[in-house]
């Protein structure tokens, strides 16, 4: 069980709805989140992270720290390191999203005219080219899956979706679209 409140002369138990952390520790522990650059929006949160792992501690049957403000500014150290790394995680994640973007993406109007000819294009298909476009561009599916699935051979399957996309450029510079 905890004992934070043990050395300001009174006991603490979590399970009563005691704060295992006093002011002065709350205080300490927002500074060490601040000076670790975590965002003053963030500190509520960074606190009570230090608080849940402090209950955690005492709920898992582990002695109080010696030191209970020290153990909490380790703790909201750690916090702030761990912060850092996630939001550098995004930022890469951001980047690499941004790297699949087209560079110009095309206007409302463009794309609109794009969709229809390709459904006009699909729609002059014969039904096994339409099958294998659709489950090949749409569903993501790999040639291999696509003739397991089908029953056909993997040549079929690469015959047919080389004899629609042919069918389909030729469609869309037919009319105009690219």
């Amino acid at each position: 069980m905890l004992r934070t409140g043990a050395r300001r002369g009174r006991g603490t138990d979590p399970a009563a709805g005691d704060d295992p952390l006093d002011a002065a520790q709350e205080r300490r522990v927002r500074a060490v989140l601040a000076l670790g650059g975590v965002p003053q929006a963030d500190l509520p949160d960074g606190v009570q992270q230090v608080r849940l792992r402090l209950l955690e501690r005492a709920a898992s049957g582990q002695e109080a720290p010696r030191d209970v403000s020290a153990w909490a500014a380790v703790v909201a150290s750690n916090l702030a390191m761990d912060w850092h790394r996630a939001k550098r995680r995004q930022e890469r994640l951001g980047e690499r999203l941004a790297a699949l973007r087209p560079a110009e993406a095309p206007s409302g109007e463009e794309t609109s005219l794009l969709s229809l000819a390709v459904a006009r294009g699909l729609d002059a298909l014969t039904d096994a080219q339409r099958q294998v476009v659709v489950l090949r561009f749409y569903a993501d599916l790999p040639v291999r899956s696509i003739a397991d699935q089908l029953g056909v051979p993997e040549g079929t399957v690469k015959s047919r979706l080389h004899t629609a996309v042919r069918a389909l450029r030729a469609r869309l510079h037919e009319d105009e679209v690219v």
